[in-house]
C-alpha cells in the first residue's frame, strides 16, 4: 500500500505525519495566537474576531469553569449552537480548563438531547436560547447542573447585536418561550471569567477531547471517544496531504458546515487554525440567497461542504456572478459527491470539487483525493499519511485487489472506543475500525465506495447499490436531488424506488425510468419513482435514506392490516 501511496500523491505530500508533536490543542491553539494573533480567526454576521480576542476570550470561559463552576480536568461540557463566535470561545474554553467537549445538535428533539446529556454525563451546557425550549423539557432528567444561556447576537458589536436579538426573537419569533429560572448568561461567564485565576491544566496526548456523538441514524447515537492525540493526527494527515496549496496567513475558508459536526470541526475550524486563516462561519447555510451575499462580500479562498449544499449553490443564479478568481480549494465530504454535481462545480468555478472520505471514529478524514487531481474520478481518493485502509469479506478474510470488501481502517486518528461502552465490535484486537462501507482499491491505489452494506438492495439475488442509481438519476439535467431505496417485492426480494425532487416540472415518471434504462443493466432500473418537493436530511444536509425506507415500510405494514 505504501509504495501505490508514494506514487499517486505528488512528491511534496509526505507518507507519515509526526501524532504527538503537539502535546494537545490547546498547544496548537497557542502557536497560532504567537504566530497571528492580529490576524481575524472567525468573521460571522460582519463582525471580524481576532486571534488575540479568541485567546483572551477563551482564557475567561475556561477560568470561570474552574473557578466559579468548580469543574474539574476531564469533566464533560456540552455545547448546542450553530455556527456563532460564541463557539469557538466556548470550545476552546473547555479544552483550554481540561476538559472534554460535548457536541450537540441544536436541532435535537427533547428525546435525543436527554439521551446524549445522560450519556455523556456532562455537568454544564452552553446553549442559544433559541433552543432552550427543549432543554427545558429534558433538563432535570440529566446530569446537568450549570445552564449558560447565549442569544445569537451576542458577540456582535452593540448596536447590531442588540438588532440582531431584537429581529430574532420579537420579529422573526426564533425564540420558544422557556424556563430556565437557575441559568446564567455566556456574556456573565467571560465577564467573571476575566477576574477569576486560570489555571493551564497538564495534558497529555491521550487525554480525551471530544465525545463526538455518532448522528444516530441507525438507533441511539453513541459518543466517539476522540482524544487531542486523534484530532491533532487527523489535522496533521490533512495539512500532510493539503498543506502545498494552502497558504499559511492567507487563507479564508467558508464554513457552512456547522462546526460540531467532527468534518467541520477537524478541517475548517482546527486544520485552518493551525494555518492562521479566517473563518467566515454561515449559520445559516439553508438560506441560500443570504449565504451567496455572505459569498460576495469577501475573497474566500477555500470552502468545504456535502453535495447538497454545493447542489444547491450551483443552481442559485447569483452564487454563478460570483468572482471565483481567488477560491483554489474545494472538498466534498459527509456523503457522496454527485459527477454531475463536481462537473458543474468545477465548470462554474474554475475550481476541481475533491471529494474525501471519513467517519466520526476517525476523527473523521481517512481518504483524500489528492490535489492535483484534475477532473472528478468517482472515488474517494488515497489513504490520508499514516493510515492503513484494508477489504474483508463476510468472513474477515481481506479481498483481491479490485474486488469490493468491507473497509477497515487503522491510524492515530481512530477512536479507542465509545462513551461507556465496555465493547466495541466495531474495533478489532488490532485496532482497526470496521466502517460498514463496500469499498474497493484499484491498482493506483484510488478507492471507491460501493456502499453502506445496511444501504445495498437486493434485486432477485444481485447487489444494487444506491449510490450508483443516484449518480445515474442525477444526471438527468431535469433532477435536482434523488435517493434510493430498496422496497419489499413478493417477486424479487426487493424492489428499487427513487425519490426525485425535480429541477424541471415537466420530468414525468415514465421519462425518467426510460432514462435509466439506457444506463442501467435490467434489474437496477428504478421500478418506482416518486417526486416529492424535498428530500430528508440530517443537519448538515446529508440525505436519510433511512426515513424513506421507515416511511414505505410503514406504508405497506398500514395496507396490510
Amino acid at each position: 500500500m505504501d509504495k501505490i501511496w508514494l506514487e499517486r500523491y505528488p512528491s511534496d505530500v509526505p507518507s507519515e505525519i509526526d501524532a504527538e508533536q503537539y502535546d494537545s490543542l490547546v498547544d496548537l491553539l497557542d502557536e497560532s495566537v504567537n504566530k497571528y494573533a492580529d490576524q481575524a480567526a472567525y468573521i460571522n454576521m460582519g463582525q471580524a474576531m481576532t486571534y488575540r480576542r479568541l485567546e483572551t476570550l477563551s482564557r475567561h470561559f475556561a477560568a470561570y469553569l474552574q473557578e466559579e463552576l468548580k469543574l474539574e480536568k476531564g469533566d464533560r461540557v456540552a455545547l448546542m449552537m450553530p455556527n456563532l463566535l460564541q463557539y469557538p470561545i466556548a470550545m476552546f474554553g473547555v479544552l483550554r480548563a481540561g476538559m472534554v467537549v460535548v457536541n450537540v445538535n441544536p436541532l435535537y428533539t427533547p428525546r435525543e438531547l436527554k439521551h446524549q446529556l445522560k450519556d455523556s454525563g456532562a455537568k454544564a451546557i452552553v446553549i442559544v436560547s433559541n433552543f432552550a425550549h427543549t432543554l427545558e423539557k429534558v433538563v432535570q432528567e440529566t446530569p446537568i447542573e450549570h445552564v449558560i444561556l447565549t442569544r445569537l447576537g451576542d458577540q456582535l458589536n452593540p448596536i447590531k447585536g442588540t438588532l440582531v436579538n431584537f429581529v430574532v426573537k420579537y420579529i422573526k419569533k426564533m425564540v420558544p418561550k422557556y424556563h430556565l429560572p437557575n441559568a446564567g448568561t455566556f456574556r456573565h461567564a467571560l465577564k467573571k471569567g476575566e477576574y477569576l485565576q486560570y489555571v493551564k491544566p497538564k495534558l497529555c496526548p491521550d487525554d480525551l477531547a471530544f465525545l463526538q456523538y455518532t448522528g444516530g441514524t441507525t438507533g441511539l447515537s453513541k459518543g466517539a471517544m476522540l482524544s487531542h492525540k486523534n484530532i491533532i493526527a487527523n489535522l496533521l494527515q490533512a495539512l500532510g496531504a493539503y498543506g502545498p496549496v494552502l497558504k499559511e496567513g492567507k487563507e479564508i475558508v467558508v464554513t457552512a458546515l456547522p462546526l460540531y459536526h467532527i468534518f467541520a470541526l477537524t478541517v475548517n475550524c482546527l486544520l485552518f487554525m493551525r494555518l492562521g486563516a479566517t473563518n467566515l462561519l454561515i449559520t445559516n447555510p439553508r438560506d441560500i440567497p443570504a449565504f451567496v451575499k455572505d459569498l460576495a462580500s469577501i475573497p474566500y479562498t477555500a470552502i468545504t461542504g456535502v453535495n447538497t449544499l454545493f447542489n444547491a449553490l450551483i443552481n442559485n443564479e447569483e452564487f454563478k456572478q460570483l468572482d471565483f478568481s481567488p477560491l483554489r480549494f474545494s472538498v466534498g465530504g459527509g456523503m457522496a459527491v454527485q459527477q454531475a454535481v463536481a462537473e458543474q462545480w468545477q465548470n462554474i468555478t474554475g475550481c476541481r470539487l475533491l471529494e474525501g472520505y471519513g467517519l466520526t471514529e476517525c476523527s473523521p478524514l481517512v481518504t483524500v483525493n489528492p490535489y492535483n487531481l484534475d477532473t472528478y474520478n468517482h472515488s474517494i481518493g488515497l489513504p490520508m499519511p499514516s493510515t492503513e485502509v484494508r477489504f474483508v469479506d463476510e468472513s474477515g478474510q481481506e479481498v483481491a485487489l479490485g474486488e469490493s470488501g468491507e473497509m477497515q481502517v487503522r491510524g492515530p486518528q481512530v477512536m479507542s472506543g465509545y462513551w461507556g461502552k465496555k465493547h466495541t465490535p466495531e474495533l478489532t484486537e488490532d485496532n482497526w475500525i470496521c466502517t460498514g462501507d463496500i469499498a474497493r482499491i484499484d491498482e493506483q491505489g484510488f478507492i471507491y465506495i460501493v456502499d453502506r452494506k445496511k444501504d445495498m438492495i437486493l434485486v432477485s439475488g444481485f447487489n444494487v447499490f444506491p449510490n450508483e442509481l443516484e449518480d445515474v438519476v442525477s444526471s438527468n439535467a431535469k433532477v435536482l436531488e434523488v435517493a434510493a431505496i430498496g422496497i419489499p417485492d413478493a417477486v424479487s426480494g426487493e424492489a428499487v424506488k427513487v425519490f426525485v425532487v425535480k429541477k424541471d416540472s415537466t420530468l414525468t415518471k415514465e421519462e425518467l425510468i426510460q432514462y435509466c434504462r439506457k444506463e442501467l443493466t435490467a434489474y437496477k432500473v428504478p421500478k418506482l419513482v416518486e417526486f416529492r418537493d424535498e428530500l430528508p436530511k440530517t443537519n448538515v444536509g446529508k440525505i436519510l435514506r433511512r426515513v424513506l425506507r421507515e416511511e414505505e415500510l410503514a406504508k405497506l405494514a398500514k395496507a396490510e392490516s
